[in-house]
């Protein structure tokens, strides 16, 4: 049995960033079309989706400051 309990999680609120907690500014969360969200037109860090707990995926955006490459990030999305 793991040692880790899941029940201390918060829920996961879509309109937040899971890596830092602030607003992902996501179009399609906010009713949309997804060809308008900032993440079509912006270089997406491909180390901060990396970092992106295995439950959040698919679920949750990622926001415009986590989403910048960093000087080390060698691919983007």
């Amino acid at each position: 049995m793991p040692s880790e309990s899941l029940h201390h999680i918060q829920p996961l609120d879509p309109s937040r960033c899971p890596l830092c907690g602030q607003a992902n500014q996501c179009a399609i969360t906010a009713g949309l079309p997804p060809q308008s969200c900032w993440c079509m037109q912006t270089p997406v860090s491909q180390d901060a989706l990396a970092q992106l707990p295995h439950e959040t995926r698919g679920k949750a955006c990622i926001c415009p400051v986590c989403a910048q490459p960093s000087d080390r990030d060698s691919t983007t999305a």
